[in-house]
């Protein structure tokens, strides 16, 4: 191949599609993004719904960029590894027959955010926003933990901190220990009066976001309320049990924080900082070098240009070439 292949970078998320075109070795791109969230089915993720959105998003970055044809393509994609059967079964075959793109790789959304943060290199990142996630390579294999949804987990994520804190509020209403009069005033200014809480929660398709908007609350609340700050130690000691159950033994890994979450700073940043040195001594933190959309950026022209190094797996980064293998 040339040093100029045009490649395809896609994240898609919870808000929606954001998509890259560009060429290798030039730093213009063009970037496009949607707010429509590609929709779930029996299959998982919607190839079909997934296309709709993509395809003339590509053909107008294609001419935006001056691309002359796309060699290679990474998706990441929230879900992908529990939900992807059908992107995996029928995106490469859409992918070559719009585009010819021949290079295809479809990655979960915590490889393409482990890629953006350290690259092709021996760690571990926490992912973590509405929900979290930590996932960690040695460059032999991948390993992730958590990542269960705010029901069966997600611990130390937004939804996790939102529910403890309301729960505290909902103590100091009953009078039990535990409560917080501070994130009780909270709750009530954010959601109204709380005996109506469960009616306007329960319901709610988009309960982890819901959950996930009082964090910040919490993190507001950390300073001078006892409650709030050891809500938030235990979301650093959850995120530090991940983030050490993926993480490599061997050598001096390096691990990274990324996602909005990491926005309440110091109320959250510090304990989890103190914990992760506690559990994972031999490793050294390091800021995140960029989003899941760069990390997509960068498996796309590692792809084009033969030079990815990443430990293939079927459920977290599947590599398809137009040979079919």
């Amino acid at each position: 191949m040339t040093a100029h292949c045009g490649f395809l970078a896609v994240d898609s998320g919870g808000s929606g599609l954001r998509v890259v075109v560009g060429t290798v070795g030039r730093a213009a791109t063009a970037r496009r993004e949607s707010r429509e969230p590609v929709r779930t089915g029996d299959r998982g993720i919607d190839p079909g719904h997934f296309m709709e959105q993509l395809v003339p998003m590509v053909r107008a970055l294609v001419a935006e960029a001056g691309v002359d044809r796309l060699d290679a393509a990474a998706v990441g994609a929230a879900g992908m590894a529990s939900l992807g059967d059908g992107l995996r079964a029928e995106l490469p075959g859409a992918l070559g027959r719009e585009f010819g793109i021949g290079r295809i790789a479809l990655a979960a959304d915590a490889v393409t955010a482990y890629v953006g943060a350290l690259g092709p290199r021996p760690g571990a990142v926490v992912a973590a926003g509405t929900g979290l996630i930590t996932i960690g390579t040695d460059l032999t294999d991948w390993r992730r933990a958590d990542g269960w949804g705010h029901l069966l987990g997600d611990c130390g994520s937004g939804a996790w901190i939102g529910r403890a804190g309301l729960e505290a509020a909902l103590r100091a209403h009953d009078g039990r220990p535990g409560g917080s009069a501070g994130l009780l005033a909270r709750a009530e200014e954010l959601f109204g009066p709380v005996r109506g809480l469960p009616g306007k929660l329960y319901p709610r398709p988009d309960r982890p976001a819901v959950l996930a908007s009082f964090a910040p609350d919490v993190a507001a609340c950390a300073d001078g309320d006892a409650v709030a700050a050891d809500i938030l130690r235990a979301a650093a000691r959850h995120m530090a049990d991940s983030a050490a159950a993926v993480c490599p033994t061997a050598g001096e890994p390096q691990v990274a924080l990324t996602g909005g979450l990491f926005k309440m700073g110091d109320p959250l940043v510090v304990p989890l900082v103190e914990e992760l040195g506690k559990r994972l001594p031999h490793a050294r933190r390091v800021p995140a070098a960029g989003d899941p959309l760069d990390g997509s950026v960068r498996i796309a022209t590692d792809l084009a240009t033969d030079a990815l190094t990443l430990p293939s797996d079927e459920a977290m980064l599947c590599v398809v070439n137009d040979k079919g293998d």
